[in-house]
This record gives C-alpha cells, structure tokens and sequence, in this order.
C-alpha cells in the first residue's frame, strides 16, 4: 500500500494577514468540541533545556558514541516540517524563533503558527552534568521576554509586534507546596497580565510534582486537574490560555478535565520516544477521550524520519488510519526510502511501559500485555492506555536517597521533554 497522507500542501504567497490553520481549529472546536479537529505542534523547545544533546543523536553516530545534531541541522529540519505543512504550530526557543521567524519570515507563507517557550523553570534545566535541578521542587525562571519573543529586542514598536511569534508556551510546576505554589501562580499571574497588555497569546503547560518530598499527592491526576481549574477559575477570557498541555493521565483523568469547561481546550505532551506504536496509540486514545492537542518533541525528533513520522500523525489525527496499520504503513515507507528502522516491525508494533517506568527504559516485554489494564482499540494490536499508564503514583520521595531523586528526575523529564 502507498501512503497518500502528508504529501505538501500548497502555500500561499506572502500574506501577514494569512489565516493560520491553529485559529482556524481552535474556532471550530469551541464552536463544536465533538468536531475532528485536532492540533499538532512540534516541540523543537529543548535547547532551553538539554543544552549540546537538544537537536537529538546525528544519523553518522555510533553505539558507542554520544554525537548530537548541531542547531543548524536542528532548524533545517523545522524549516523541512513547516514547508511540509502537516503540524499547526512550531515550538521553538526564542533564539531559533529570532532566525527563523523574524530574520527569514519561514511562517508568512505558511499555515503552521510560530511558537516560543515563553518561561524556563528550574526542574527543565537539564543540560549535562547540572546534577540536582531536576530533583529539585520548581522554581519560576524566565529567560526570553515577550518583546524579544515579538520582535528580537528590548521594547517592540508599535508595528514591529508581528515580527516574530505571538504565541507562547508558559509553564508551571504545583508541589503541593503552598509557598512554592503561590510562587509559581504569582509569576504566572504577572506575565498573564504582562501578556495581555501587550495582545500576546499562550497555552499553559502543567507538569507532575517533580519534587513533593513526603507530601506527594495521593492522585497525581486529580491534583494535577484540580489545581489548573482552580488557578484558571479567576482568570477571565482575555487572560486564559488558548489551550493547556499536561502529560496524559488516562481516560477517565482525560475526561473529567476536557468535559469539565468547554472553554478549555486540552493537549497533551508527548513523552519520550518509546516505539512508534506508543506515539500513535497515545494520541489516539488522547482524542478519542477529549484531548484536542498533542505536542510531541522527542517523539518526533528522534524518529527515523521525521517528516514521515509527522505524516502518520496527521493521519491518526484525522481519523484516516488506526495505530497499528500507521506503523506498519510507516515502516513501508523507511524501506522505500532506504531507511533501516531501529528497532523491527515486530518490536515497533509493541507498547513499552516507557510512560510509567522511572527508569526510563524504553524496551518492549515481548509475550506481556504492553501495559496493566491494555485492551484493544482502533485496530488489531492497537493497546488503550489506562489510568495506571499514565497515571501511577510518585514515589516515596522520603525513603530516596539524593542520587536516586536525581536519577527519578532525570527519567521523569526525558519521558516528558522532545
């Protein structure tokens, strides 16, 4: 079978006032939340968080090895996503936001709507040999300003706030702290209304509590929805995020939150890479419980090939194709274009425990079921992800050592981050 899905769209000529296809969606899917719209991002973010390993391994590397991408390589290949015209946003750093969206205008004849992580918090602060960051509670951190973000400088102009992007990604961390949380929603408070003055948009990004120490909650999940329902309950239309971006906790978690405000539009990160089965089952199981937005980084990044990876996701998306059949289809098309896959066919149609595991191993239990309460849907071979996949308790950070909270860190964001 040849796959027809993700073939490049045609683009308009420069337009500023060009319709982007994330406000198309997003119009359509208050208007009518059963629509099939669904928004994919690319998280091309994580050079504010890893540092020489962000653009993912080079194709020369070896086993043995640790050789990365250069930033050049990284860019080219989002200038490649954006002209192929499959995903709704491009995530980036202020930085590659600066070159690509202000100094070569990549999006002004495109569909697809420039992003930039607006906020840095200290447990994304990853970068090789950092060591005690991550396994620290989060602290508010911002490095790009919203004027840098809109135009490359200090004070924007009045015409030059389109230069650049004017979308953002802010995020925040609860700890079940009240200190350390009232911290956090105080920060965000402050850019909020920063944001609005200044006509800048942003979806809110929520992780777990990554460093609860012995007052971890009982229900991640709840805790997790409670606290974005009640920090936004405050927050009028003007200030509230286009849509948020949490981990996916499982259908019932994903429910209760995408069915309790039909304002509230909700995403869901990505993870690590795991097989190309864990991808494609996460963001159907993702949709077919509510969720409307999937941004996924090292999902992508760290694919065979990119732009054919991007292809099935689309496709999934938009109901074209089940998980299992897109994985196969998708190892069609690595043979086709002389790619050897890295792991088989076999391997890549199995779910790993990737999501709950804090070692962060990635290898498929071959004869198990791929995860505890797995059924089959949308496909032969296709796993739901239940509740305990996505949602299992932290651990008892109080009978950890130091080194073990470093290392269950460390895991907890590579599953998180692209």
């Amino acid at each position: 079978m040849v796959a027809t899905w993700g073939r490049q769209r045609n683009l308009q000529q420069p337009d500023k006032k060009m319709q982007k296809s994330l406000d198309q969606k997003i119009a359509k899917i208050l208007a009518d939340p059963s629509c099939g719209d669904f928004i994919i991002a690319d998280a091309k973010d994580a050079d504010m968080a890893w540092g020489l390993a962000a653009p993912g391994k080079s194709p020369e590397h070896y086993a043995d090895e640790a050789k990365f991408r250069n930033l050049q390589e990284y860019r080219q290949i989002m200038r490649d996503i954006v002209a192929q015209g499959l995903v709704d946003i491009m995530l980036m750093s202020a930085s590659s936001n600066e070159v690509l969206t202000i100094e070569e205008r990549l999006f002004e004849a495109s569909h697809v709507t420039p992003a930039v992580r607006a906020n840095d918090t200290t447990d994304i602060w990853l970068a090789t040999g950092t060591g005690r960051y991550g396994s620290q509670p989060s602290q508010p951190f911002r490095t790009a300003t919203i004027d840098h973000i809109m135009c490359g400088k200090l004070q924007c102009d009045p015409g030059e706030k389109r230069l650049g992007a004017d979308l953002g990604l802010y995020s925040v961390t609860f700890n079940n702290d009240v200190d350390l949380d009232r911290r956090s929603l105080e920060d965000y408070k402050e850019f909020r209304l920063e944001a609005e003055a200044k006509d800048f948009r942003h979806f809110l990004e929520v992780f777990s509590p990554n460093a609860c120490e012995n007052h971890s909650p009982a229900d991640t999940a709840r805790f997790v929805s409670d606290n974005i329902v009640r920090a936004l309950a405050g927050v009028t239309k003007r200030g509230r995020p286009l849509f948020l971006k949490i981990p996916y906790y499982g259908p019932a978690a994903m429910e209760a939150l995408a069915g309790y405000d039909r304002s509230l539009v909700v995403g869901i990160l990505g993870g690590s890479a795991g097989t190309t089965l864990d991808a494609f089952a996460m963001l159907h199981d993702a949709k077919k419980y509510g969720a409307r937005v999937a941004l996924f980084g090292r999902k992508i990044n760290n694919s065979e090939h990119q732009l054919t990876f991007v292809k099935y996701l689309r496709a999934i998306a938009d109901g074209e194709i089940a998980p299992a059949e897109a994985v196969r289809a998708y190892h069609g098309d690595l043979g086709r274009l002389g790619i050897r896959p890295v792991r088989s066919l076999e391997e890549d149609l199995q779910a790993t425990k990737t999501a709950t595991s804090y070692s962060g191993t990635s290898k498929p239990t071959a004869g198990k079921p791929p995860v505890p309460t797995a059924t089959t849907a949308g496909g032969a071979g296709t796993p739901t992800y239940g509740a305990p996949a996505y949602g299992v308790a932290d651990p008892d950070f109080s009978k950890m050592t130091t080194a073990e909270k470093t290392q269950w860190n460390l895991e907890r964001w590579k599953r998180i981050l692209g």
